[in-house]
């Protein structure tokens, strides 16, 4: 069942010079991990909080994103509180952001639970309880009096999916959620996604600029440039044979989280801004394989390509040359949410 579904989502910023997000389309299944990957300003975190109908100030928005059958773009205060405090639920990179650091721990998560469920204290301190235990934290009543100064980096990002978790949402939207941990707590967090989202069958979108980290967690990957998406494909489809030159790139410009280490090849220049728009491929003055009159005249569309889609004009040309660009690709990482959580 589709939990999430963006069709042909524009969102356009008035003073700029190209959109936002412009055209997207993906989904989300029940039971899936779908990722968005591409470099900071691509456009991922306004994809990902338009799903709670969350648009940019004085933006115009085209096309529509639907959460569990209900349509965000147009929709009336009742429904998206509906899909906000039942349906779906983020979890932002910086927790200590999402907490309050005056009120304790115990209050944040009983909230929800007692304004949206109507529950009693008793009954809410509980599930509180019941939830800090699921994402691994030790003595949960004790977490629940103290304030967030008093936790960790990764202990707060437990309580923050332990708050995302307290209404019983199906859609989880993780933006950057490992970004301000360091590599081992990084780990033990997307463990603590995977177990949580495998046991009760979660929709979860990830938003990342990894590309490594991506692949080790996800079904599908998107790949994301200049508010377009450019690739699309199963990870282990996109890692053999990568057929877009921005995804090729990414792969040869990221450590591998395992195997022995290889030689990092950047890519040259800077992303596109909003203040910037070109008539072709947005990636094409950056492409060593871009084709002067062709690829920097008019915008590729996304096509299928194999067992994934490509917006590039020489993808069916190309199959070989690009892979052969990071000398690397050959497989997806192994998933770090194995083989336990403490490890």
């Amino acid at each position: 069942m589709t939990l999430l579904a963006y069709d042909a989502l524009r969102v356009t910023l008035p003073g700029t010079a190209r959109p936002v997000l412009d055209g997207i389309g993906l989904t989300v299944a029940a039971g899936e991990v779908v990722a968005l990957v591409g470099e900071s300003g691509s456009g991922k975190s306004v994809t990902a909080r338009a799903a709670l109908g969350l648009f940019p100030h004085g933006a115009r928005i085209d096309g529509r994103v639907r959460v569990d059958g209900t349509d965000l773009v147009g929709a009336d205060p009742a429904a998206l509180r509906e899909v906000r405090t039942k349906k779906a639920a983020m979890i932002y990179q910086d927790p200590r952001a999402a907490i309050n650091p005056v009120r304790r721990v115990g209050d944040f998560l009983t909230e929800p639970l007692r304004l949206v469920h109507g529950w009693s204290a008793a009954r809410a301190s509980a599930r509180a309880a019941e939830l800090l235990g699921a994402v691994g934290l030790p003595d949960p009543v004790r977490h629940l009096h103290q304030f967030p100064h008093e936790l960790s980096g990764g202990m707060l990002q437990r309580v923050v999916i332990a708050a995302a978790l307290t209404t019983g949402p199906r859609l989880l939207l993780c933006d950057e959620p490992t970004t301000a941990l360091d590599v081992s707590t990084q780990a033990e967090i997307l463990a603590v996604l995977g177990r949580l989202q495998r046991e009760r069958g979660l929709g979860l979108l990830l938003i990342t600029h990894d590309i490594e980290l991506a692949a080790a967690v996800s079904d599908r990957i998107h790949v994301m440039y200049a508010g377009r998406i450019v690739e699309t494909a199963p990870v282990a489809d996109l890692f053999a044979a990568p057929r877009h030159p921005y995804t090729a790139g990414l792969l040869g410009s990221s450590p591998p989280l395992d195997g022995p280490p290889a030689r990092l090849v950047p890519i040259p220049g800077a992303p596109m801004g909003l203040l910037e728009s070109a008539p072709g491929c947005a990636f094409a003055p950056r492409c060593r394989f871009a084709e002067p009159g062709r690829c920097d005249q008019s915008p590729p569309a996304l096509e299928r390509h194999g067992p994934g889609e490509v917006a590039c004009h020489r993808a069916a040309e190309l199959v070989g040359a690009i892979g052969a660009l990071t000398g690397t690709v050959t497989a997806a990482p192994a998933s770090p949410l194995t083989p336990t959580e403490d490890s």
